[in-house]
């Protein structure tokens, strides 16, 4: 039987301080970082999955923008036909009118009235973006390392058009994320001289961030009492420095969180 979150939290703990601390690419780092992209998940599944039983009229494109975004991250890849992130998808376009439904007797049917022609535009674009998607999440998966800055370009486009907006780390972000790391890598192996400014300045903030990510990631773990304000604003800082963003869920909104913890009287 697995873990439960309590658990493994303690499990992450006496990892973290039989490896001397939680440092990049240790295999307490993994775990903290996977246990929170599931705890994100389950969050987001619960809330869409609650809705979906009892009020599935009430879900919204958000919401499967929500579910989607914390499904990918947590598999790495373009969330499987059939899971709750597709399921959510398509229960947002029948409440934005995709499929005519009637309800008869507490049944549903599809009515026979053809689809209006802007909402078929918008599944076309959907599909166009699940068709990217699965081809650069498998990459992403498999061979990071040959993901290019053209299908991370198609992959954000398509994100765009399908949903008019791209998510904050979501896959066409972490698409752009390993191209950056991918032609940094490039820049350094091909020529004798340093890699481009912008390339080694994107490095650099990343790796200012990986740092103070490390050292607050090891507080959480082992002494989250002492967490300081100090500690979760250099950390917020670094993760936005570095990505763009901040996100919803990750070590910097955790670092907060505990902070608001510490401080409560």
């Amino acid at each position: 039987m697995s873990a439960k979150p309590t658990e493994l939290g303690q499990v992450i703990s006496d990892v973290a301080h039989a490896e001397g601390g939680t440092t990049k690419g240790s295999q307490s780092a993994q775990m903290q970082s996977e246990l929170s992209k599931q705890q994100n998940f389950n969050e987001a599944a619960s809330n869409v999955g609650s809705k979906l039983d009892a009020a599935p009229e009430s879900i919204t494109k958000e919401d499967a923008q929500a579910v989607h975004r914390a499904e990918s991250r947590l598999q790495s890849q373009q969330p499987p036909s059939g899971s709750i992130s597709s399921q959510a998808q398509h229960q947002a376009a029948v409440n934005e009118g995709a499929t005519a439904t009637t309800t008869t007797s507490g049944s549903t049917r599809t009515n026979a009235a053809p689809v209006d022609p802007n909402v078929q535009s918008q599944l076309d674009r959907q599909a166009n973006y699940e068709d990217a998607a699965s081809k650069v999440g498998g990459k992403l998966v498999n061979e990071p390392g040959n993901v290019t800055k053209e299908e991370a370009d198609l992959l954000h486009s398509r994100e765009q058009r399908a949903f008019g907006v791209t998510e904050k780390g979501g896959l066409a972000s972490q698409a752009q994320h390993q191209v950056a790391e991918n032609e940094g890598v490039t820049t350094f192996r091909s020529t004798i001289t340093p890699s481009n400014p912008t390339s080694q300045s994107q490095m650099d903030r990343q790796a200012n961030y990986e740092d103070v990510a490390n050292k607050v990631g090891g507080k959480l773990a082992n002494e989250p009492e002492n967490i300081t304000k100090a500690d979760a604003d250099l950390l917020h800082s670094r993760e936005h420095r570095a990505l763009g963003h901040t996100e919803k869920g990750g070590l910097a909104a955790q670092a907060q969180h505990q902070v608001a913890e510490n401080t409560k009287p």
